[in-house]
């Protein structure tokens, strides 16, 4: 045996809503068979992982992650993701369509962020 400890997966769930729904698993529901398979491999690599660095997870500060996946269609997946008693939870999924993370995604999983902490 080695003296490296035993890497333990840190358990992920998807933020629920005060109504139920669950909007990254929503999210990934609408994406195609093999971009939601290549999302759900990086989060399980998170999950392994973690806390993962680059290339894979990104911190945006204020205990805020995000999970990059560069999908089979030549797309970028983003999950933005928090550690929160000793879960990682998936806040907001989103298609990223510019360079920098749009503002709104932002706003969007710091506010769940807050619910969740509350």
């Amino acid at each position: 045996m080695t003296g490296e400890p035993q890497r333990q997966k840190v358990p992920l769930i998807f933020y629920r809503t005060a109504a139920g729904s669950e909007p990254v698993r929503e999210w990934l529901k609408g994406l195609d068979e093999a971009e939601r398979q290549t999302v759900g491999k990086d989060l399980l690599r998170a999950q392994w992982r973690w806390p993962a660095g680059m290339p894979l997870c990104r911190p945006m500060g204020n205990g805020l992650w995000e999970v990059r996946t560069d999908l089979p269609t030549k797309r970028t997946a983003r999950v933005l993701l928090c550690l929160y008693r000793e879960h990682l939870v998936a806040l907001h999924g989103f298609i990223k369509k510019t360079r920098a993370t749009p503002d709104e995604d932002m706003a969007t999983a710091r506010k769940r962020q807050k619910e969740l902490e509350r």
